[in-house]
Order: C-alpha cells, then sequence, then structure tokens
C-alpha cells in the first residue's frame, strides 16, 4: 500500500493540503485494495491549526513522529511562509524524510520549507509566480522556473500556485497507476488532467514599469495609449528628448528590457484584457492591440504564455461569466 504524506501548519492553504490530498483519495475508489493510497496529515503543531482562509484542520499527528518512509512526501503552501524564518528542527526533520521517502515534493510556495532544508539545492524547481523572485532571492543555488504548473528534477517535484497542487498528483498519479486512473480522477473532480500553458497565463500582469516621472516612464504610458501606432525606436527617443542610441541604452537600464520587448509585452496584456472582457473576433483584438495580424499576435501568444490567443479565450473567458 503506497503512502502518501503532507505536511501542514497554522496558516496552511487548505485546498494546498485538500486538493492533492482528494486526487490520491478519489484514485482510491479505482484501485484494488492492496494497491490503494494510505494518506497521512502531518502538523508542524498538535491539536487544531487554522489555515489561511481560516478553517481547522487537525493533522493525524505531529511531523516529529513520522520517522518511516513514505512513497511521497509533500509540503504544503500558505500566504506567509515566504516571510517565516528557518525552522532548524523542521528542517533537520524534512532533510532526513526527503531522504527516506522515495518521493519529496512541494505544492505552491511550499518550496521554501524544502529550500530551508537544503533540499531546493542544484535543483531546476518552481513556486506561485508571486513568489518566484523571492525564491530564487533566498535560495540562488536552485534554478527558478516561475513559468511552469509543476517541475520534476529527479525525485524532486514542485509545483505552483495552490491548484497546481491537483495538476502535479494527476501526474504523480499517472505515474504509480497509468494514464487512465488519472483520467477517471481528473474527470470525478471536474479538471484537466493536462492544463495548456505555463502559469504566465494567470498572473495579472506581465509588463514591468518603472518609477513615475522619468523619461523611460514617460515613454511606457505613451507607449500604453498608442498600442495600435507604429512604435519605432527613434520615434520613442524622440518623446524622452534622447538620441536613439542613448535612449534604448537608458529604457534597458532601468526597464531591465529592450523597447521592443516592453511593446511585445505591453501589446500581450492588453490583448489578454481584451480576449477576457469583451466578445471582439481576434482579428479586431490584434489591430486594437497593435499586432500586424492574427498570425503575429499567436506567435507572441505561444512564445510568451504557451497557447494560442484561442485557447487563452478559451481558458479564460468562463471567468468572465461567472
Amino acid at each position: 500500500m503506497p503512502t502518501v504524506a503532507l505536511l501542514a501548519f497554522p496558516g496552511v492553504q487548505a485546498l494546498d493540503v485538500s486538493g492533492p490530498l482528494d486526487v490520491f483519495s478519489e484514485a482510491n475508489r479505482f484501485l484494488t485494495q492492496e494497491h490503494q493510497y494510505r494518506l497521512e496529515l502531518l502538523g508542524t503543531e498538535r491539536g487544531l491549526m487554522s489555515c489561511s482562509n481560516g478553517m481547522p484542520i487537525a493533522a493525524h499527528r505531529h511531523y516529529s513522529e513520522a520517522v518511516e518512509s513514505f512513497d511521497l512526501l509533500l509540503v504544503a503552501g500558505g500566504p506567509e511562509l515566504p516571510r517565516q524564518p528557518r525552522d532548524e528542527a523542521l528542517s533537520a526533520w524534512l532533510q532526513a524524510a526527503a531522504r527516506r521517502s522515495k518521493r519529496h515534493g512541494s505544492i505552491c510556495n511550499g518550496a521554501f520549507l524544502l529550500g530551508h532544508a537544503g533540499l531546493l539545492e542544484g535543483k531546476r524547481v518552481t513556486t506561485h509566480w508571486n513568489d518566484v523572485a523571492a525564491l530564487a532571492r533566498m535560495f540562488p543555488q536552485a534554478t527558478v522556473d516561475g513559468d511552469r504548473i509543476y517541475l520534476q528534477d529527479g525525485d524532486l517535484f514542485t509545483s505552483a500556485g495552490v491548484t497546481a497542487g491537483i495538476d502535479l498528483s494527476l501526474y504523480l498519479l499517472s505515474a504509480d497507476c497509468g494514464a487512465e486512473v488519472s483520467l477517471h480522477v481528473a474527470k470525478r473532480l471536474v479538471v484537466f488532467t493536462q492544463r495548456r500553458g505555463g502559469q504566465s497565463q494567470f498572473s495579472p500582469y506581465l509588463t514591468p514599469y518603472v518609477e513615475e516621472g522619468s523619461p523611460v516612464s514617460t515613454v511606457q504610458q505613451y507607449v500604453l495609449a498608442h498600442l495600435e501606432q507604429e512604435l519605432s525606436v527613434e520615434s520613442l527617443a524622440a518623446i524622452a528628448s534622447m538620441s536613439p542610441r542613448n535612449f534604448a541604452r537608458v529604457f534597458v537600464r532601468d526597464a531591465r528590457m529592450t523597447p521592443a520587448e516592453f511593446i511585445e509585452s505591453a501589446r500581450l496584456d492588453e490583448a489578454r484584457v481584451l480576449l477576457e472582457s469583451t466578445p471582439d473576433p481576434l482579428k479586431r483584438v490584434a489591430h486594437r492591440c497593435g499586432f500586424s495580424n492574427v498570425n503575429q499576435m499567436r506567435s507572441v501568444f505561444v512564445k510568451r504564455l504557451g497557447v494560442t490567443a484561442k485557447q487563452y479565450r478559451d481558458n479564460f473567458e468562463g471567468f468572465k461569466k461567472g
């Protein structure tokens, strides 16, 4: 009987706990008794712990009591986790437990607890898009990929925010029991077995802005107001009252991307808004955002988000309708 253990703590994201556990629990409906998963919730505290949404949960036992090996050990995340200091005892236990277990990993920013335990060093990992920069800064020996729903590096598995824990669990279930069981569980939970694209499509914006009042900021605001126009470096340099060469240098220094990259990001962001909030045909959206044609817009979506503009609308139009 394979064992799945999940570590929770006060302030944990409730769905980080229930999502993965529900995947393996539902899988038991389709498995013979000897192949069913044994699920266990470990806690950093004894007794009731309050989730970030206020819901109380109780672990089966304190993590320090778990000295056996697991087939899968997962660490959940929580909104305040990136700001929590390292817990020496917990980090030591995680390091030892990971060595004992067949596989280990994190849901959302549970990766920070793995990082404190030294389990991310030399690994390629992901986390919630909002915590990518902090994870990379705190654990520079890890390679952080901020646009993956989940990642495997050897026996380490990391996932993006919240519902990505379900995606990761379905992937692990498929590896354990085959695609058919994973598909049955996905249907019962009414989720995709494999989501298209990366998590950049879920972030509220992609375009970085610089401090207000600077020449580069003035140009950025101009670009946002004139996306339909042809925006050359020469014309933007004139707005900034600089030579084209100096403008390009200053823009890269302040915005950390070229003017062309900023324009593409701004057009992509605007297209995302229009696809989510209007019924405009793709040709109209492309024109309003300054893309030369639908094919160029499609190419940018695939390159930056991993999905076409049509697929993006299919994914997010339902959110608008509620």
